[in-house]
């Protein structure tokens, strides 16, 4: 049975929740993060945990797959704790915030465990998330502490 890579477009607050909740427990290295300034264009590759495979029992294997988080309109790119020498420490994903601003831009903000965030301030929410290639097995299925 082959699945299909998922691909997701966000273009409201709700929505990006929708992508921000299917990237949980992904990671991405520094070196995989683009600001194509030119373009107005954000891109960053993670690998992406499939949690919706593991819900639905689809594979009895804990799987991930490559997939790249693009902002479009993009108006400036601001980062925290993110370490652009070291572009092979990984980075594990946590949440998207978004807030509106009071010039009616927006604030999203990709927030990585250890305090680490990238702040990306943009005219509209246009963003998407596209599963490139093959998914792959991992041993590890990612576990959260509870408070």
């Amino acid at each position: 049975m082959s699945m299909k890579n998922l691909k997701l477009i966000a273009r409201t607050e709700e929505d990006l929740r929708v992508v921000s909740a299917h990237l949980q427990d992904s990671i991405a290295v520094p070196g995989d993060i683009a600001n194509l300034e030119k373009n107005k264009i954000f891109l960053m590759q993670l690998n992406r945990f499939m949690w919706e495979d593991v819900e639905k029992g689809v594979f009895r294997k804990n799987k991930r797959i490559r997939t790249v988080l693009k902002f479009e309109n993009v108006i400036k790119v601001y980062s925290k704790n993110i370490n652009q020498v070291n572009k092979d420490k990984f980075l594990d994903f946590l949440t998207i915030e978004t807030n509106k601003m009071p010039d009616n831009n927006y604030e999203m903000k990709i927030v990585f465990a250890g305090d680490s965030i990238v702040r990306i301030i943009s005219e509209v929410i246009e963003v998407t998330l596209d599963d490139q290639g093959e998914p792959w097995d991992t041993k590890n299925m990612p576990k959260h502490k509870l408070i």
